[in-house]
């Protein structure tokens, strides 16, 4: 007799542990159902659409749901937002971090519906979908277009903003259409140059400013720059030697703090003015809040193919 009650309550004590972890495992996982699955590079989300609660670490994406008319609840307000997004600096909207160190107690606070995170996030994937859905949207930059379009059309579809998107994204290709056919007209040889502390990085196909050669049809004045995030260091004997009809600036230290002192003459200088580009003041310095910061938008996309349009006007 003892031992058949041995039996049974061996048996229900099993049974009681099993309910216990099925409840706590629950209890510790997000809800994976939603109107929505989402597929992207770092797995598959759920969720409704027109989500309420949005939190955005992409200064890009955040461009093209104000755009949209979609507002969010929390962005990293401890880095630096480009100027035409300082509305994003008001009181209302949280600060949950910088794009490198994101504060996550302050995010789980919020209980945000849905975060949207890029390629300076990428690695924290895993601690963003303990606390809500998450969706990561970086710029594959050896192809912007495309990637830029899927990302606008998946917020379109999250929104409720089909239609809006499809009309931005084809004024954007037409105008895109007008600039390849002047640059690949113009057989300009191009550089593409960032000023990095004190010194200069090459940033050629494929890089993340390709665009310009990709899709704006500028031809690349050396084919073999590495890509790399911050571009590929270069001497003044290699801008000699490439002689450019065109330079494409961008000022990195004007949106990222260095303690390097930058000599006045890094540009201006006597190799440089000595180019063709130099000769011909075809000298053109990007604004570096757009392209550093917040490109893949659709305001800094459409801000991005009118600085470089203004070239031959």
């Amino acid at each position: 007799m003892n031992k058949k009650v041995g039996i049974i309550v061996g048996a229900v004590a099993v049974i009681l542990i099993a309910i216990y972890i099925i409840i706590t495992l629950n209890s510790n996982q997000k809800e994976v159902t939603g109107e929505l699955e989402i597929k992207h590079e770092l797995g598959t989300t759920y969720l409704d659409k027109n989500p309420e609660k949005v939190i955005v670490f992409d200064f890009g994406v955040l461009d093209a749901l104000d755009r949209l008319g979609v507002d969010v609840i929390g962005l990293p307000k401890s880095s630096a937002l480009p100027t035409y997004l300082s509305k994003f600096n008001d009181d209302k909207y949280h600060n949950v971090g910088t794009l490198q160190e994101p504060n996550f107690e302050a995010i789980y606070e919020l209980n945000p519906d849905l975060i949207i995170i890029s390629t300076r996030q990428r690695t924290l994937y895993g601690k963003f979908v303990e606390i809500a859905p998450t969706i990561y949207m970086g710029i594959d930059t050896t192809k912007y277009l495309s990637s830029f379009k899927a990302n606008m059309q998946l917020l379109g579809k999250i929104f409720d903003k089909e239609e809006v998107v499809e009309t931005e994204l084809t004024a954007i290709e037409n105008k895109i259409t007008s600039l390849n056919a002047l640059a690949s007209e113009s057989k300009y040889k191009t550089l593409i140059l960032m000023i990095v502390a004190d010194t200069l990085t090459a940033f050629g196909e494929g890089s993340r400013f390709g665009i310009i050669h990709n899709e704006f049809g500028f031809e690349a004045v050396d084919k073999n720059i590495k890509v790399t995030t911050h571009g590929d260091q270069v001497d003044y004997e290699f801008i000699k030697e490439k002689n450019p009809d065109v330079f494409f600036i961008i000022d990195r230290n004007t949106v990222v703090q260095s303690d390097v002192a930058v000599p006045d003459d890094i540009i201006d200088n006597e190799i440089v003015n000595s180019t063709n580009a130099g000769k011909n003041s075809r000298i053109y310095y990007l604004n570096p809040e757009v392209w550093y910061l917040s490109s893949g938008g659709l305001t800094s996309t459409n801000m991005m193919i009118d600085e470089v349009l203004n070239i031959f006007n």
